[in-house]
């Protein structure tokens, strides 16, 4: 248990909100991390309701794990780095949030990821989670490439392949397409029969659904599956492409990040895979960097 000489230091609370889950982490004044929490979706696209709910969530998690039962929300001062804000009419609707945190400083997913992967320094990061982008801050000045949103946006990322692999799945029962050993997996997942049971399987699911699905792509690929194979490489071609586009800006640094970069990584072009150097901190630490900076100005 922490001893009450923890509330003389201030706290900061740091959320990374993506598409799937919600991730806090509570730093004090010497950069120890006391405790950590995850929640639900983040993502204000996805429902401002459920993100706000996250947020609160994951903080009260957190607070539970440091050990710290006297201290409150509106004790700590939060960088909160969401996807979606990137959006400015969700980044104007989070803001205005009525908060219960002392102090929030709110950022975009992004910028986050990208100082927390380069220590708070100049870099450049490609994401592929839920979602897809890359991200790159040199001399101040950010680039975004991607961050679209799903399903029109964010190729080459988790709810991408599992959706590409659902529209192969649908059109190889059709035969219109070659089979696949992806048809046979989806159908016993998603307890389905046959295409139709499928399609009211699916139909209206949202973007963390088919990241669900992405890694019997991976699976089938690996595998040898023709159909999978195909998605893999024209996802993983999307990604080379943003890491390419990235390294115009010369960032000192290149980092990839996201649930799907174990499986994703391997199907990279050589000399992308050489480009990326690993992450130095979780991306919930790049939001108590921004909060400090912020703090600091």
């Amino acid at each position: 248990m922490l001893t009450s000489s923890n509330k003389s230091n201030k706290l900061f609370l740091g959320i990374d909100g993506g598409g799937s889950k919600c991730k806090a982490i509570i730093m004090n004044e010497d950069n120890e991390i006391l405790g950590t929490g995850i929640s639900g979706p983040g993502n204000p696209l996805h429902g401002f309701e459920q993100a706000t709910n996250s947020i609160t969530e994951s903080a009260k998690l957190a607070l539970e794990d440091a050990g710290l039962v006297n201290i409150e929300l509106n004790e700590l001062v939060a960088g909160v780095g969401l996807a979606g804000v990137n959006i400015p009419a969700l980044f104007n609707k989070m803001a205005s949030w009525q908060h219960p945190f002392k102090q929030m400083h709110l950022a975009t997913d992004l910028l986050i990821a990208c100082l927390a992967a380069h220590d708070g320094k100049d870099g450049a990061v490609i994401i592929s989670g839920t979602g897809s982008c890359g991200f790159s801050c040199v001399d101040e000045q950010h680039t975004i490439v991607g961050a679209h949103g799903f399903p029109h946006g964010d190729k080459g990322s988790g709810a991408w392949f599992g959706l590409q692999g659902v529209k192969q799945v649908l059109l190889s029962l059709d035969g219109l397409v070659q089979p696949t050993s992806m048809s046979k997996v989806l159908l016993q997942k998603l307890n389905c029969k046959d295409d139709t049971d499928l399609v009211e399987a699916v139909a209206s699911q949202k973007a963390t659904f088919y990241a669900q699905q992405a890694n019997l792509v991976f699976d089938a690929a690996e595998a040898g599956d023709n159909v999978a194979l195909a998605i893999v490489t024209e996802g993983a071609e999307y990604i080379n492409n943003i890491a390419r586009t990235l390294a115009v800006k010369n960032p000192p640094r290149i980092s990839m990040l996201g649930g799907l970069t174990p499986r994703l990584k391997f199907w990279l072009a050589d000399e992308i895979k050489s480009m990326l150097e690993v992450p130095l901190n979780a991306p919930e630490v790049g939001s108590v960097f921004f909060a400090r900076q912020q703090q600091a100005k």
